[in-house]
């Protein structure tokens, strides 16, 4: 049942290296269904209904039984009308003959025809998806439910593809377990352990990230990038990957791994776009907007009075963000452009503020929050370099570059009068924000957010 052929009619963005490119073996058996698959054929009503809604057509024949739909069907496949529901006036129902039997639908509209999750334009294109879906479903059932065991996923150009991108991409090794020696019970750090703390060589690392899958409608015949089998259908027939445009079955979509390489030209932002995804597309381990925005802070800001204290102007901080949106890293923020250092410090708060998963995730958060909660201080950084155990890599990077940061900005605090505490109040409800939006857990959690954000800055060398 299986058949497996050569095809050229596959719309698959799969790339690979010219070198040692093999075309795919797409699996062509259940296209050659959909061909045979029944087609629709409407049975119009005679006469014109006066109750006939709007959006139907002829084959609206008003307030019919089950049986009289039966016999108007005429027992031809494909055969479907629209009838009022006896039982529940107001309602409708599509008939439709399939597999040698009527089969009954609730139909629903509300600006587009349904009777499951998909949505269409017309009532024809409804049912040619409909009577696609049965056919195939019914004829190759068995194939189906085994269709993901033997994937083409990993012998694809696109994967080695990623493999070898990866190789080359430099990220950080795990980050060094800082171990607590007790002694008398009480927990005490060793100079030793301080000191090899303080130099923690990037090396390379996987930025593992799942793909953002979301449903697609397909033009043309589309095959399968994991299981090589075609998306049957009319609409909505697989997903597709938002950041890298892999394109699988639905059921698929759950086996495929998380190696996402997020292309560039699919990247509509910077602000406000997840921190992985941006530095995947860029091949960075940290988001270029904090590192350019914290280089021209340490080279003309550090001696700043209320340094990310003092606000910079609403209105330039946006024209940065439109700037890096545009621009990305051709940005420029320079002093030629942006004097007052305020502009930056601002715009790299709003980068932070504004993604959609903060540097310190939502997965953690309560994490942290316990830990700042912990009396003995030693104990307490422990279970902090817990919980930084716990971060994506882009997300630990990204927090390790900038608390180096704000360290330098602590030693110029008689000049910038900004010490870890004050930085703590202003970093806390930008780097760490609750799951759930509960204004009086945010306004308890406050506190605790100011300390952990100190103790990291204060800490930075052992912590990180």
């Amino acid at each position: 049942m299986a058949a497996s052929s050569n095809s050229s009619l596959s719309g698959s963005s799969v790339s690979s290296d010219p070198e040692d490119y093999q075309p795919p073996i797409w699996k062509s058996y259940l296209y050659q269904l959909q061909q045979e698959a029944p087609r629709p054929k409407r049975i119009t009503c005679p006469q014109e209904m006066e109750n006939r809604p709007r959006y139907y057509g002829r084959e609206f024949h008003g307030m019919i039984s089950r049986e009289y739909a039966d016999e108007l069907l005429g027992g031809a496949e494909g055969a479907y009308l629209i009838r009022e529901s006896r039982r529940q006036p107001g309602t409708h129902t599509l008939a439709l003959r399939f597999g040698h039997q009527t089969l009954n639908y609730r139909l629903f509209y509300d600006g587009k025809h349904f009777v499951g999750e998909k949505r269409f334009e017309s009532v024809h294109d409804l049912v040619t998806d409909g009577l696609i879906t049965l056919y195939i479903e019914t004829k190759a059932a068995e194939y189906i439910a085994k269709m993901t065991t033997n994937p083409i996923y990993e012998h694809l150009g696109y994967t080695s593809l990623l493999k070898d991108k990866m190789t080359h991409r430099r990220g950080r090794s795990e980050p060094r377990r800082v171990t607590f020696q007790r002694d008398d019970n009480k927990i005490t750090t060793s100079p030793l352990v301080r000191h090899s703390a303080l130099k923690d060589p990037e090396k390379q690392s996987s930025y593992d990230k799942i793909h953002n899958f979301k449903v697609h409608t397909f033009r043309g015949p589309h095959w399968c990038e994991y299981c090589a089998n075609f998306m049957w259908g009319l609409i909505a027939q697989g997903v597709r990957c938002s950041d890298c445009g892999l394109n699988v079955h639905k059921q698929c979509s759950k086996l495929v791994p998380s190696d996402c390489q997020p292309d560039l030209r699919r990247i509509k932002k910077v602000f406000s776009c997840d921190l992985t995804t941006l530095v995947k597309a860029h091949n960075t381990t940290r988001p270029m907007v904090v590192d350019m925005c914290i280089k021209e802070i340490e080279l003309r800001g550090l001696q700043s009075e209320g340094l990310y204290r003092v606000s910079g102007f609403s209105e330039h901080i946006e024209d940065v963000r439109l700037a890096f949106d545009r621009d990305g890293e051709k940005a420029d923020i320079s002093a030629n452009v942006y004097n007052d250092i305020n502009i930056i410090a601002g715009a790299l708060k709003l980068y932070l503020r504004d993604l959609p998963i903060p540097v310190i995730t939502f997965d953690v958060y309560s994490r942290f929050i316990q830990a700042a909660k912990i009396p003995n201080p030693d104990a307490r950084l422990e279970a902090i370099h817990e919980g930084l155990l716990q971060l994506p890599p882009a997300h630990y990077e990204t927090l390790r570059y900038l608390m180096r940061h704000l360290k330098k900005v602590t030693m110029f605090e008689k000049e910038n009068f900004m010490n870890a505490e004050n930085l703590g109040i202003v970093f806390g409800p930008t780097l760490m924000q609750p799951p759930e939006q509960n204004a009086l857990a945010t306004l308890n959690d406050m506190r605790h957010q100011k300390l952990i954000i100190q103790l990291l800055i204060e800490h930075e060398d052992v912590l990180f």
